[in-house]
């Protein structure tokens, strides 16, 4: 799908509140209600728009404690890679993680309790793992997300 300079704006609207309503998001777009609701219906459906989600406090529900662990694999095979992602995808602790070049292989972010928790979790979920050669962690002092959205698809940013 091609953004022209309506989507980039509606995709920036919706990414600082995706719970704005319709006639609210089509006045600051500057555009109809009507078309509004077909533009966004469309970036549904071309996948360009994937989900919406509650951002929620870290402390409200138990988080005390986020930090990036670097990991370093034994190998670089298709199915250990494979492997070790689905691991990640079944720990709750794990926020994301990032498979990346460098010397280090993933990034995974993860929230737990205290020091204790990310001792326990960090000893049961990667240093038992015999494809994990190595980890490092840096503990998260201050965790933002960009509410701008740069866009560069479709041309020059607005």
């Amino acid at each position: 799908m091609e953004l022209d300079r309506i989507d980039r704006r509606i995709l920036r609207l919706l990414r600082n509140n995706a719970r704005m309503p319709n006639k609210d998001l089509a006045e600051r777009a500057q555009i109809a209600p009507s078309t509004a609701l077909e533009r966004v219906r469309k970036l549904h459906e071309a996948k360009v728009i994937l989900g919406y989600h509650a951002e929620v406090a870290p402390l409200a529900i138990g988080i005390g404690l986020q930090a990036m662990v670097a990991i370093r694999m034994t190998r670089h095979s298709r199915d250990s890679l494979e492997a070790f992602q689905a691991h990640l995808r079944q720990l709750p602790e794990v926020l994301a993680f990032y498979h990346v070049a460098g010397k280090d292989d993933f990034l995974v972010h993860v929230g737990v309790r205290d020091t204790r928790h990310l001792r326990d979790f960090e000893l049961a979920a990667f240093t038992q793992r015999e494809e994990v050669a190595h980890i490092e962690t840096h503990l998260i002092f201050e965790f933002r997300r960009n509410p701008e959205l740069p866009i560069y698809a479709g041309g020059e940013a607005d």
